[in-house]
């Protein structure tokens, strides 16, 4: 069942990956189960795009099929009390990149697990992540991108927040498909997660668990 997930949402098959969803949520299967292997169906759609088998259409429409498929799962999910939420973060896409994706993944599983996320959205400029910081006091930054060109907005976004005056008051995390320590170290970011869980180890060991 996990393989076939992997597969249909790799293969853009709708009708087929959201039976699935329903299939194994009704057999009482751990949603976080469905949603890792719904996420391995989106990194290989990644792979696709990159290696140019997929185009924009395509990433957009897997977009919608993950979108579909979380809001099945969503109401499984054990979700902590609104007046006990855990920290407050601001996360978006950055400036020339529309994806959303994997900030979707990463926000609702930042949700789920008691954080109180403002998700800014796509192709945001470094002012509204400032603008953001200010208003809410969010400790804690997320910076999404799927596209390379992502990295230098990071950069930019990043040292914008540092301009501003805020950078020794926030912890930023980078995530996205070709994010590594490199890319890290180029933007002047605390730290990058490789999945929504390493998002969400971030944010406990940054605003901790109380």
């Amino acid at each position: 069942m996990a393989e076939n997930l992997v597969n249909a949402l790799a293969d853009l098959k709708e009708e087929e990956a959201l039976k699935i969803v329903k299939d194994r949520l009704n057999a009482d299967e751990e949603p976080l189960k469905i949603l890792g292997d719904a996420r391995k169906g989106m990194e290989i759609v990644g792979k696709r795009f990159a290696d140019s088998e997929y185009f924009i259409p395509d990433l957009v429409y897997s977009g919608e099929i993950l979108k579909a498929a979380t809001e099945l799962v969503k109401p499984k999910m054990t979700k902590v009390a609104e007046n006990k939420k855990l920290g407050k973060i601001v996360f978006g896409t950055v400036a020339g990149d529309i994806h959303d994706i994997g900030k979707d993944i990463v926000v609702f599983m930042l949700d789920v697990n008691g954080y109180e996320v403002y998700d800014l959205g796509v192709d945001m400029p470094a002012q509204k992540f400032i603008d953001k910081i200010k208003e809410t006091g969010a400790p804690v930054v997320g910076l999404s991108g799927f596209l390379t060109l992502a990295f230098d907005s990071m950069k930019e976004t990043i040292e914008a927040i540092k301009a501003a005056g805020l950078r020794d008051k926030v912890k930023i995390m980078l995530g996205g498909g070709h994010i590594s320590e490199e890319i890290r170290e180029y933007t002047g970011a605390d730290a990058y997660g490789k999945d929504a869980m390493a998002a969400v180890t971030l944010a406990k060991a940054w605003v901790g668990t109380k």
